[in-house]
């Protein structure tokens, strides 16, 4: 089961990524560097005990490996989780003209 997926941190910000086996402990591969100094600016009781949500928002069982990069590209624009302010995707840039 190929699937697209929208992860959210503590910090609030987003991630999309794509699996390409459907496995529920996917949990993609942002910028760690970037993602720890966004937690480094959480209270430290927060950042002792947090939780992060994983959400599906699309799925198939037939779906080439091209219709799921395209998918999971178009999820990260409609998220808009390329905007470094919301998300911590990095590809596709952002450009504020895509608003």
């Amino acid at each position: 089961m190929k699937q697209v997926y929208k992860i959210t941190d503590p910090t609030g910000k987003i991630y999309i990524g794509k699996d390409r086996v459907g496995t529920y402990r996917c949990f993609g591969s942002p910028d760690i560097e970037t993602v720890n100094a966004d937690f480094m600016s959480l209270p430290e009781q927060q950042r002792s005990d947090y939780t992060v949500r994983k959400q599906t928002l699309w799925e198939s069982d037939t779906a080439s490996e091209e219709e799921l990069s395209a998918m999971e590209i178009k999820c990260i624009r409609e998220h808009k989780s390329n905007d470094p302010k919301i998300g911590y995707n990095r590809f596709p840039s952002y450009k504020a003209a895509q608003e």
